[in-house]
Parts: C-alpha cells; sequence; structure tokens
C-alpha cells in the first residue's frame, strides 16, 4: 500500500502546478484569417516582369473583392469606349457593349473632385515623369523642391506605371488617371491626388483606350449611369469559373472577364511618351 504524501511534498506540488500555470501566460494570438482569393485573380494582380521597372504583387489584403477589376452591368447612354469616372463611389468604368462595363476600383484626392464634366485623352504615357505643381512646391517646398524639374519614371514615382492626361477644349485640365505606389489606398479618399489605380490596373486600361477617347467625370450627383456590381463587397473565394465544381456566387463573369484580359494583353502596347517633364499635382 503507497504511503501517503507527506505535508511538504503536497506544497512542492502545488507550488510546481502553480508555477506552470503562471508561466503559460496569456493564450498565444491566433493568427488573423486571410481571405480566400481565386487564383486567377491572384495572377492577374501578380508582379509584372516585363516591364522596364519592377511592379509588385498587389498584398492580398489590399485586394477586397469590390477593388478587382471585374465586368459589370452598366446601363450608359454613353457610347461604347468611353470612360466614366465617379469619384464619389470611387469606381471608373470602360462603356462596352450590351450594358456592360470594365469597372476598376479607384483613389481619389482634393484633385479628383475638382473637376467633372467631359473631357478627352489627349496623351498617354508609359511610366511618365512627374513634376510638382506650383501649389505643391509652395505648400511643401521640402519634401517636393527636389523635383522641381521634374521626377524621371520609375517605381519610385509617385505617377505609376501608366498616365491618361485629360485634355478639355485643347487645354490640360491637369486632371490624371494614373498608377499608384501606394496600393492600399485604391477605394479611399487620399489626401492628394487626381484618380489613382492598381498599377495592374493602369497597365490594362492603358492598353484598352486609345488617344483621343472621351472621358465623363461625374459631379457629385452625376450618378445617372446608376451600375450595378455583380461582385459582392468582400472577398470572397473567386475559384476559376471553368473548375469542375460549382460556379461561385461571386457575380463575376469569369469567361468574359479573362477574354477581354487576354485580348489586352495581346493589343499593342502604345510606344512610351518621350519623358518630357510634366507640370501635374498628383
Amino acid at each position: 500500500m503507497p504511503r501517503p504524501l507527506r505535508l511538504t511534498t503536497l506544497i512542492a506540488l502545488a507550488a510546481a502546478l502553480g508555477a506552470c500555470s503562471t508561466s503559460q501566460g496569456a493564450p498565444a494570438p491566433v493568427a488573423e484569417a486571410r481571405p480566400q482569393i481565386a487564383p486567377e485573380v491572384l495572377r492577374r494582380y501578380a508582379a509584372v516582369t516585363d516591364e522596364p521597372f519592377p511592379v509588385e504583387a498587389v498584398d492580398p489584403r489590399d485586394l477586397k473583392a469590390r477593388n478587382v477589376r471585374q465586368l459589370v452591368d452598366y446601363p450608359s447612354k454613353e457610347p461604347s469606349g468611353t470612360l466614366v469616372v465617379d469619384p464619389y463611389k470611387r469606381f471608373l468604368y470602360l462603356v462596352m457593349e450590351g450594358g456592360k462595363a470594365m469597372r476598376y476600383a479607384v483613389g481619389v484626392g482634393k484633385a479628383g473632385f475638382e473637376f467633372t464634366g467631359e473631357a478627352t485623352v489627349a496623351r498617354k504615357a508609359s511610366w511618365p515623369r512627374w513634376t510638382p505643381t506650383p501649389d505643391m512646391l509652395r505648400r511643401d517646398p521640402e519634401r517636393n523642391g527636389r523635383w522641381a524639374g521634374g521626377m524621371p519614371g520609375g517605381d519610385r514615382n509617385p505617377l505609376g506605371a501608366r498616365a491618361l492626361y485629360l485634355f478639355k477644349d485643347g487645354k490640360d485640365t491637369l486632371y490624371r488617371i494614373h498608377g499608384t505606389t501606394e496600393p492600399w489606398s485604391i477605394g479611399e479618399a487620399v489626401s492628394s491626388g487626381c484618380i489613382r489605380m492598381l498599377n495592374q490596373d493602369v497597365i490594362d486600361l492603358h492598353r484598352r483606350v486609345p488617344t483621343g477617347t472621351k472621358v465623363v467625370v461625374l459631379g457629385s450627383r452625376g450618378t445617372v449611369h446608376a451600375a450595378r456590381p455583380k461582385a459582392p463587397e468582400t472577398t470572397g473565394s473567386l475559384r476559376n469559373g471553368a473548375s469542375s465544381g460549382p460556379k461561385p456566387d461571386d457575380g463575376l463573369d469569369h469567361a468574359g472577364l479573362d477574354n477581354l484580359s487576354r485580348s489586352a494583353s495581346e493589343a499593342p502596347e502604345p510606344p512610351a511618351y518621350d519623358g518630357e517633364a510634366d507640370d501635374d499635382g498628383l
């Protein structure tokens, strides 16, 4: 028959158990689950390696479903090929046939609300040069003064990989649609800037639209083109529609979207602009 534990043994055992529980501390935090994103969407926003400068992949955390380039229902009086910018809903639409449009998410800033009405894409540039406006130089000379003569195009240039320059009646509006070095700002109202897009999206748009394209920038009440997005507001599992499983209920026209993206990638790239300095605030 085992001998009973002595009092000192019990006290030592309790102390040891107590020390064990205290040393464990608070439970380890559970890693935040990342949304599942379809492989083809990740590929669409993967790093671009055939450019003069690197284009980094978009972090999936910045890739909300509403910000994914997608085909949506968009009944509009504007002819196919028109760009419609809605800075209030933070979308840009490329009007297509059959009541459809390719929708891109954008980030907007002060300049994005200053111009409304119609304009024309008078110029397109790949890896554009950026020059701060006189107002930007006055407002922040320490930050912008070094670029008074212009910042060459590159992966650190705030205009990103592409830019579309909007003119009205032959005059520069100083309104730009351009890429960005801050992908997390897409879908947001940022502190300064015109209309910014993910670099992968602005490259796609740059391929699709020629110089001379009509652009309509909506005002605060200019939502007459009531678009009906098909995609949910939160990122879902956007699986390949060609898989053997059931089609995801994400509202994306995967076949149409992939065909449009494929045709865009096969389109010839317009020559880059010659690098003349631009007097444009972002």
